[in-house]
């Protein structure tokens, strides 16, 4: 469904940027009208914005000001994105500050609203931008944290813009919701973890799974749309960081757990998506493993990995919501209901698993138990879809003030 977008861009290196994100709107099918400020102006020019978008470009309430551009504009937009957002703006956002068209923009825009910031990692962690971002996020306004990476010059660290991609990903999740759904993650502390664990052998070979991650992946953006803070943990995961997210990498089952653990401990929300190895190799060949003379095959001697989402839910705080997951073959919702008890979880999603079938795929389709005996069967959808339906049974659930 084609929508009515204002892509605000603030004056920084990454406004560049956002040419792709506009890209990304207009391919498909959305009316884009770009708001520079004066500043972005001087990095990406009007004629650029002007020919990628088809629409008239200004940064000043003077110019078309019989048709009140800097009250119309946010009035009729479904969505507004602002990428790079500077830390100028996020002030005169968060004090309501109007002095160019896009900030009266944002005065007046009644649609749902996602900052997209970049600037140096000393300028978000100042007192004063954490302020700031805290009172948009109180507000409704979704800030997307930024990415860690090289910023301009030699400076490497947090405050790098996110990947296009993954901005539109986010914006077009806040845009399907809508100005009438709230973002009823804001404030909460969410852990996704994503991937399957590997368990090396020797210098080449390892155990594992064929988990993608696409699934904790969609569960981790879904979230972020829905304003929540959120760290990613993945498994040996070959997909693009999503927006959003503080990213941890793990390789092993151990790993895994170390990461996880910690990262629980202030959390409101866990969803453990991975899928941890369930075994190891009890010794690891620091050579590679030959073959014998004869060509027979070794033999491998396995340990148990430690149940990292069952060891979480027997230490977890009141009030702390765990979400786990089955990949199952057989009577899998009976298998995925002695899971949900042994892990003693709030929520199951249950996946039969199988040749072609969830593993990879862009669909996905579940049964989700509750521990308060409830049921709900989610039909066949994309894993995006699929997540936000789970978010909608995990949020009645959490029960701690923000």
């Amino acid at each position: 469904m084609s929508a009515e977008i204002v892509l605000g861009v603030g004056g920084g290196i990454a406004a560049y940027k956002a040419c792709e994100l506009l890209r990304l709107f207009t391919e498909s099918g959305h009316r884009v009208r770009v708001v520079p400020t004066a500043s972005a102006l001087r990095f990406v020019g009007a004629p650029t914005w002007a020919a990628l978008s088809g629409q008239p470009v200004a940064d000043d309430v003077w110019t078309d000001v019989h048709e009140v551009p800097h009250v119309r504009l946010g009035q009729r937009a479904d969505l507004v994105v602002v990428a790079p957002t500077t830390a100028d703006l996020l002030a005169k956002a968060a004090h309501g500050l109007a002095d160019d068209l896009l900030t009266n923009t944002l005065l007046t825009a009644r649609c749902p609203v996602v900052l997209a910031p970049a600037m140096h990692t000393e300028m978000w962690e100042n007192p004063a931008t954490v302020a700031n971002v805290a009172t948009l996020r109180a507000r409704g306004v979704l800030v997307i944290e930024p990415a860690v990476g090289r910023l301009t010059g030699a400076d490497s660290g947090k405050g790098r813009l996110p990947d296009p991609a993954e901005i539109f990903a986010v914006a077009r999740r806040a845009l399907r919701r809508g100005s009438d759904a709230p973002a009823d993650l804001a404030g909460r502390r969410v852990v996704v973890t994503a991937g399957g664990t590997r368990e090396p052998l020797d210098p080449v070979r390892f155990l594992g799974n064929r988990s993608s991650g696409k699934q904790g992946y969609a569960f981790a953006r879904a979230a972020v749309a829905r304003g929540a803070r959120v760290t990613l943990i993945a498994a040996n995961v070959s997909l693009p960081d999503p927006a959003g997210v503080d990213l941890v990498r793990v390789g092993t089952t151990e790993e895994l757990r170390t990461a996880t653990l910690a990262a629980a401990e202030t959390a409101d929300v866990v969803v453990m998506a991975a899928a941890p190895a369930d075994f190891r190799p009890a010794t690891y060949a620091p050579g590679k493993i030959k073959k014998s003379e004869d060509g027979g095959a070794p033999t491998i001697e396995l340990v148990t990995n430690p149940d990292i989402a069952a060891e979480w839910g027997g230490r977890r705080r009141a009030g702390q919501v765990l979400v786990v997951f089955a990949a199952e073959t057989g009577d899998a919702e009976a298998n995925g209901r002695a899971k949900l008890a042994r892990k003693r979880a709030d929520l199951i999603v249950i996946n039969e698993v199988g040749v072609d079938k969830v593993f990879g795929a862009e669909t996905n389709a579940a049964t989700v138990v509750g521990a308060d005996g409830s049921t709900r069967v989610i039909p066949e959808r994309t894993k995006e879809d699929l997540a936000d339906d789970v978010w909608d049974l995990v949020v009645p659930r959490l029960t701690t003030p923000v």
